[in-house]
């Protein structure tokens, strides 16, 4: 089977880890160079170090919520790359708390990461995607910004504005030819995952919210968001493809 991402310079951020490691590793797969962005130096190295066999990447150390950081790690990653075809937004937190426990910073932190980081790295990337002819932009919301999950309140707010946004950048930038769609996990065995179950919550407890069962795993949505970035998506933008094992029925 032909490579999806033949040549394409994919910029992905959160990449030290989960979720967005394996969109990294799908995309080098799929014939892509890749920039690795990720606030975690030692993570981050550790998994260039990982990849590099995989194809030609390059690693750009940035925290998303630092506007300035974000301008001057994008425009590393670009250069390395020599250009920008794709950018995939992963980096994330989460808070676990009841609202009348809210921590207002961490949920402007969370918000900062979350909805605002995202933005920033799609502001920065715009005009190396413009100056390659157009290009394909997916961010990593969640089922949770489809459906709400208990003790979450900032973190299902801030992945249900990032899925808005992402379709309010599709308008935007159709006539730029960049299409915008979100991705939404549910239940994706990672590390994040783990350190965020509650109290008492078993992962069985987690599966029996979901149509098949099962916690997924961060290769099959590192599947789809390959599939988004691809030319095989080239009619589909302002999406919101909910990869979770139906819970949302989205």
């Amino acid at each position: 089977m032909p490579a999806r991402l033949p040549d394409r310079k994919i910029l992905v951020t959160g990449a030290a880890a989960g979720i967005g490691r394996a969109c990294a590793e799908a995309a080098l797969r799929e014939g892509a160079a890749v920039a690795l962005a990720d606030q975690d130096r030692r993570r981050l190295e550790e998994t260039a170090s990982a990849l590099t066999t995989l194809g030609a990447l390059s690693a750009v150390e940035m925290d998303v919520a630092a506007q300035g950081a974000v301008a001057a790690g994008v425009g590393r990653a670009a250069e390395a790359l020599g250009g920008l075809d794709g950018v995939v937004n992963c980096a994330g937190i989460d808070l676990h708390q009841p609202f009348e426990a809210t921590d207002w910073a961490a949920w402007r932190r969370l918000m900062a990461v979350n909805l605002d980081g995202a933005m920033h790295v799609c502001q920065a990337a715009l005009e190396p995607l413009k100056a390659s002819g157009g290009g394909a932009i997916v961010n990593i919301a969640s089922g949770a910004g489809l459906k709400p999950i208990p003790d979450r309140v900032a973190y299902c707010a801030s992945k249900a504005g990032l899925i808005m946004a992402t379709k309010a950048l599709a308008m935007d930038l159709a006539k730029h030819r960049i299409r915008v769609n979100a991705v939404c996990p549910g239940a994706i065995d990672t590390d994040l995952f783990r350190q965020s179950l509650g109290d008492g919550v078993s992962i069985e407890d987690v599966k029996s919210r979901y149509a098949m069962q099962r916690i997924g795993a961060a290769s099959e949505v590192a599947a789809a968001v390959a599939f988004l970035l691809s030319e095989e998506a080239s009619l589909i933008t302002g999406s919101a493809l909910a990869v979770e094992g139906g819970r949302v029925f989205h």
